[in-house]
C-alpha cells in the first residue's frame, strides 16, 4: 500500500499554465553532438541501416533541410577538403600513411554556371567529375590533383579554371574509395548537412544507429564535428534506455522520459559555442540513437515516451532548466544550493524511504587513498597543502550529506564545498573516485551534527535539549542520539582524532552513485514497482513542480 503521508506533503497540480517559455530545441528538432572539440573528426562515415542512399544539403536557422543533391549510394564519408589520404584499409587522412595509399588532391578543374543540381550532374558524369555547391552556386568539379599547375594544363581542355578546396571545405566520397560523390562548401555560413532517404531511416555511425539526418560543421582549416538533428520524441527514445533501462518499469521510464524531454529543452550550454543543444555523453543525458543492434530503446522504452508525448516539468509556470537526475542518493537527496550553490526551487532534499526498497548495484562503495596519492592529486588540480596529513568532513548537511571536506598538510589546510566534495578525490591516474555525497572518512563523521543548518555539534559541552513538553536539559556523557531527517545519528563530545589509519591510509565509505540532487532513478524505479505513477514520482523528487 502506499504511503498516505506522502499526499500531505506533495502538492500536485495538473493543468496547463499558458503556454510554455521558448527552449533551446527550435521546432521541436533537437540537435545533439556526437563528435565535437578533441573528439571532432577528420572524415566520419555513414550507412544506411534502414533506407537507401542520401540527401545533400544543409539546415537552415529553422532546422527545416534545404536539400541541394542526392545519391543512391548506401556508404558515404565526408572529409575536410584538402589533400586527402586513403591507406590500404580505405580510412582517410591527411598526412601520408605507412604502406600504400592512394591521394585526392586539393586541386580540381571547375566548371561554372549550372542552374540546378540535375544540370550539373549530368555534365559531371560526361566529364568524370561531381557535383558540388560552392558559395550559392551548383558548379561541377572535375580531377582531384595535387598541384595548380596540374590543374591549369587541364582547365583549358574543359574549358573551365583551376580551384582549390578551401579550408571550409567538406568533400563527400564512397566510403573505402577515392571517387567523390559531392561537395559542399559556403566559407563556413552553412554546414553541411546529410540526410537519409525514405521515410523510415536509419543510420550507422560509430558502431550505433541512428534516425534523422546529420550536420557537419567544419572547424576552418580543422576536423569535422558531427551532429545529429533528430525530432525531439525521437531523441527522448533515444535517452530513456540507455539512462535507465528498456526493461525497467513502465512507470519509471515515463518519469525519465518526462525528466529528459525536459531537460533538453531547457539545456543548452553548448548551443553558443559548438552550435548544437546537447552531447549525447554523461556531461548531459546518454544518448545512442536506435542502439547497436543488441542493446538499445525497447517497446516498453518507446511506449513510456508516447505515452509522455510532450509533458515537461514546471516550476511557478516556466519550464525548469535543470532536470537533473542521478542513479542513486544512498538514502537521501540534496538541495542543489548546497551542492552547486545556487538556490532552486524545485531541487530540495530529502529522506528517501523508497530507494532502499528496490535492488540497488553497487550502491555501497569503499576506497582507500594513501596520503601519498591525495597529496599529488591535490597538487594536480592545483590545490597543493604539501603532504596530506589527515582529510575529513568538517560538515554535513541536515539531510546527512557531505557539504564540506577539509584536506591538511604540512602547507596548509584546504576545504572543499557541495560537488566538489567528492570530485575533489576523482583521479583517472590512480583510477579512483568517491561516487556520491553520502559518505564517511575512516567511519568517522568529523563535523558533528548540524544544528538547525547553521552550526555544528563537535562537543557536547554546554549543549542542551528541549523535549516535546519543553522541558530543558542539559545533556550528560560524551555522546547522545539524535534524530535527524535521514534517520538517528550519534553525536560525540570525544575530541577528534585524525582520520587516517596508521598506515597513512584514508578509507571513504559511502552509499549512493551521484551528485544526490533531483531524482533517484532507482528511486524511481522503487516507486514504479511500489504502484506510483510517474506523477508521482516526479513530484516526489522535485519540490512544488507541476507537469504538463
Amino acid at each position: 500500500m502506499k504511503n498516505k503521508l506522502l499526499t500531505l506533503f506533495l502538492v500536485v497540480t495538473f493543468f496547463a499554465l499558458g503556454a510554455p517559455e521558448a527552449s533551446a530545441v527550435t521546432n521541436d528538432v533537437v540537435k545533439v553532438g556526437l563528435r565535437y572539440g578533441s573528439s571532432a573528426l577528420f572524415s566520419a562515415n555513414l550507412e544506411n541501416a534502414v533506407g537507401a542512399g542520401y540527401e545533400f544539403g544543409y539546415f537552415e536557422e529553422n532546422r527545416s533541410f534545404t536539400s541541394l543533391g542526392w545519391t543512391e549510394e548506401t556508404a558515404v564519408s565526408m572529409t575536410a577538403a584538402g589533400t586527402i589520404y586513403m591507406d590500404g584499409n580505405g580510412a582517410y587522412s591527411p598526412s601520408v600513411p605507412a604502406g600504400g595509399f592512394r591521394t585526392i588532391g586539393e586541386w580540381h578543374v571547375q566548371l561554372d554556371g549550372f542552374r540546378s543540381f540535375e544540370e550539373a550532374s549530368a555534365r559531371a558524369r560526361a566529364e568524370g567529375g561531381w557535383p558540388a555547391w560552392v558559395d550559392w552556386e551548383h558548379v561541377v568539379r572535375i580531377g582531384c590533383y595535387e598541384s595548380q599547375s596540374e590543374a591549369e594544363a587541364e582547365a583549358g581542355r574543359y574549358g573551365g579554371r583551376a580551384v582549390r578546396s578551401s579550408s571550409t571545405g567538406v568533400m563527400v566520397t564512397r566510403t573505402r574509395t577515392t571517387d567523390v560523390l559531392f561537395e559542399f562548401d559556403c566559407s563556413g555560413v552553412h554546414a553541411l548537412g546529410v540526410r537519409p532517404s525514405g521515410r523510415e531511416t536509419s543510420t550507422w555511425f560509430k558502431g550505433y544507429k541512428y534516425g534523422g539526418g546529420f550536420e557537419y560543421p567544419r572547424v576552418t582549416g580543422g576536423n569535422l564535428n558531427v551532429v545529429n538533428v533528430i525530432g525531439l520524441e525521437d531523441y527522448v527514445k533515444g535517452v530513456i534506455p540507455y539512462e535507465m533501462g528498456g526493461a525497467w518499469p513502465l512507470e519509471a521510464l515515463e518519469a525519465q522520459a518526462v525528466c529528459a524531454r525536459t531537460f533538453v529543452q531547457g539545456h543548452n550550454k553548448h548551443l553558443s559555442s559548438n552550435g548544437f543543444d546537447v552531447c549525447n555523453g554523461v556531461d548531459c543525458q546518454v544518448y545512442n540513437g536506435h542502439g547497436s543492434g543488441g542493446a538499445g530503446p525497447s517497446d516498453t522504452s518507446d511506449r513510456a515516451v508516447d505515452n509522455t508525448a510532450g509533458l515537461c516539468i514546471y516550476y511557478n509556470g516556466t519550464l525548469v532548466q535543470d532536470a537533473v537526475y542521478h542513479s542513486s542518493d544512498g538514502g537521501a537527496t540534496e538541495d542543489g544550493a548546497n551542492v552547486w550553490g545556487t538556490e532552486t526551487g524545485y531541487l530540495k532534499g530529502k529522506a528517501d524511504p523508497y530507494e532502499a526498497q528496490t535492488a540497488v548495484p553497487n550502491n555501497h562503495y569503499s576506497v582507500t587513498y594513501t596520503s601519498g596519492e591525495l597529496s599529488w592529486i591535490l597538487d594536480q588540480k592545483g590545490h597543493s597543502v604539501g603532504t596530506v596529513q589527515d582529510v575529513y568532513v568538517s560538515e554535513y548537511t541536515p539531510l546527512g550529506n557531505v557539504k564540506q571536506v577539509t584536506f591538511v598538510g604540512t602547507g596548509g589546510t584546504k576545504t572543499f564545498t557541495g560537488d566538489d566534495c567528492r570530485m575533489i578525490f576523482y583521479s583517472s591516474t590512480y583510477q579512483k573516485s568517491v561516487s556520491s555525497l553520502r559518505f564517511d572518512i575512516n567511519g568517522r563523521r568529523s563535523g558533528g551534527l548540524s544544528v538547525n543548518g547553521t552550526g555544528q555539534l563537535s562537543s557536547l559541552d554546554g549543549a542542551s535539549v528541549i523535549s516535546g513538553g519543553g522541558t530543558v536539559s542539559a545533556l550528560r556523557g560524551n555522546s547522545a542520539l539524535a534524530i535527524t531527517s535521514s534517520g538517528t545519528v550519534t553525536v560525540s563530545g570525544e575530541a577528534s582524532q585524525p582520520s587516517g589509519g596508521g598506515d597513512g591510509n584514508f578509507v571513504i565509505t559511502g552509499t549512493g552513485n551521484g551528485h544526490n540532487v533531483g531524482l533517484s532513478q532507482y528511486g524511481a524505479k522503487a516507486m514504479a514497482e511500489l504502484g506510483y505513477s510517474f506523477q508521482e514520482i516526479l513530484t516526489f523528487y522535485y519540490t512544488d513542480i507541476t507537469i504538463q
